[in-house]
């Protein structure tokens, strides 16, 4: 319903922003990693990505700073047992990045130190998402029927590129951002780099 909304921001504390667009304020549930990014912009501009959430009992929307984290979180809502709170939860100890790379790492110590996200949670929420990515990765594109090889040789590049499409990107994008990064680097480096090529062409 709502891509995103860009207004005034005339709240923000803990978890919570409201931003006034045209004289309407719109509350929205923030993790802790968005308001620590328009903590300081009280008053000023801002442009809050979001996801509308309905159920039985509420109607609650999402404010994230970052279109990556975004789909870090509708990812991690995909998984059973995940609901919103565990998943802000966890978008609220990690960045988009640091997210994307402890899932292709298998890292679940990282995810686990979310308030409320135990080690059980961690595991699944890996389990699922790289099943998740390997089958994206084994996809035909739809859009030109070619299959992307990976590029380069080494496990390294396909862990990002798996990195990335956990943040919702797709393969050939994932495999174009990453055709002029420094190889050699480390893999959450790797990830950084593609992350601010992909955002110079939004």
């Amino acid at each position: 319903m709502f891509y995103y909304l860009k207004g005034t921001l005339a709240l923000c504390e803990a978890n919570v922003a409201v931003i006034d667009c045209g004289g309407v304020g719109y509350k929205l549930t923030v993790s802790d990693t968005t308001f620590s990014s328009v903590a300081g912009k009280l008053g000023k501009e801002v442009t809050l990505y979001t996801h509308l959430s309905v159920r039985e009992d509420a109607v609650e929307l999402f404010g994230f700073y970052s279109n990556e984290e975004l789909s870090a979180f509708r990812m991690l809502i995909s998984v059973s047992g995940v609901g919103p709170k565990a998943a802000l939860a966890i978008l609220s100890v990690m960045s988009p990045e640091k997210f994307a790379f402890a899932v292709s790492t298998g890292d679940v110590k990282s995810i686990a130190r979310a308030n409320g996200v135990g080690k059980k949670t961690a595991e699944r929420v890996i389990l699922e998402l790289k099943d998740k990515v390997s089958k994206e990765i084994s996809a035909v594109n739809t859009e030109t029927g070619e299959v992307f090889e990976p590029i380069g040789a080494t496990g390294v590049v396909a862990e990002a590129v798996s990195a990335l499409m956990v943040l919702g990107y797709t393969r050939a994008e994932a495999e174009h951002a990453l055709s002029g990064v420094d190889l050699n680097g480390t893999l959450e480096s790797m990830i950084t780099a593609a992350l601010k090529k992909l955002a110079t062409r939004l």
